[in-house]
């Protein structure tokens, strides 16, 4: 195991077979980020989501993908260029992985791609004497999806964050307030699973309201207007918080509650999660 890989594990403490796994995803999502820097990728584009949060601002979740958006549109671009820096970066590291561009069957603002690789097979370069290793069925694998918006909704801000693991590094990244936009609009619209409200959301949303977090209302308006969510009328709090509350109001609690479960290490986090819990801390923390 590549030195550099091996100290990067030492931040986790892991136990079990999942806990490497999970461990192995988080490092991989930082090489690819760390390839996608060598790149040049982040001068035209910026990390957003789930692992965006997770990786510079200590979100206490594992998230599966890497989420970027241009700054600026370009139909043009393809994904398939970085696609190499990315498999050469991960490579370095000691990780065979395939880094491939997910073919668009349909016109999509969404240029995609999987990095994928076999999960015990590099769990068991870490360690041999894992516990639940045997439970690991021997063709089981590592998929990071990566998504890139080549049409981006106007009037998010931006910053730059530095890593120094493996190396030192610097990549783009929306904001917290735009970061908080994009995911109050997950929660309101994205479709997951048949219609489903998806767990990760609701847990990142309450992680905004607990940092207190500004809410940029320019930027969701604008992603409201691009997926037709509303018309040229202005985005008031009092119109988002109603539309909040009506959508708490109809959430399967125990699906959600299912679906985040993975991803965090205390399960006692949930136990207030309730249409009432969701509605009051709307109520009272957005801003």
């Amino acid at each position: 195991m590549h030195n550099a890989v091996e100290n990067m594990l030492k931040k986790y403490s892991c136990k079990t077979a999942d806990d490497y796994k999970n461990a192995l995803k988080e490092i991989i999502q930082e090489i690819a980020l760390l390839g996608l820097y060598r790149a040049d990728f982040f001068n035209n584009a910026a990390f957003y989501g789930g692992s965006a949060l997770r990786i510079f601002y200590g979100l206490n979740r594992f998230s599966e993908d890497l989420d970027f958006s241009l700054l600026d549109k370009n139909a043009e671009f393809d994904i398939d260029h970085y696609c190499r820096f990315i498999k050469d970066e991960l490579g370095a590291y000691g990780f065979k992985m395939d880094v491939e561009k997910k073919i668009k069957n349909f016109d999509s603002n969404i240029e995609s791609a999987f990095i994928k690789g076999g999960t015990k097979i590099h769990i068991m370069d870490i360690s041999s004497q894992i516990q639940g290793i045997s439970k690991l069925h021997k063709n089981e694998k590592i998929k990071i999806k990566l998504e890139i918006d080549i049409n981006p909704p106007a009037g998010a801000g931006y910053e730059v964050k530095y890593q120094l693991s493996p190396v030192p590094y610097s990549v783009r990244l929306f904001d917290k307030p735009s970061l908080f936009a994009g995911k109050v609009h997950a929660v309101l619209y994205r479709n997951w699973g048949g219609n489903r409200t998806k767990g990760r959301d609701l847990y990142d949303y309450i992680w905004y309201l607990s940092q207190d977090t500004e809410l940029n209302l320019i930027h969701l308006a604008e992603r409201m207007r691009q997926t037709e969510h509303l018309k040229d009328s202005k985005l008031t709090i009092k119109e988002l918080k109603q539309k909040l509350i009506e959508k708490f109001t109809g959430i399967d609690y125990k699906s959600v509650k299912a679906d985040v479960e993975p991803f965090i290490k205390d399960k006692n986090e949930l136990n207030l999660w309730s249409k009432d819990f969701f509605i009051s801390v709307t109520r009272e923390r957005l801003k």
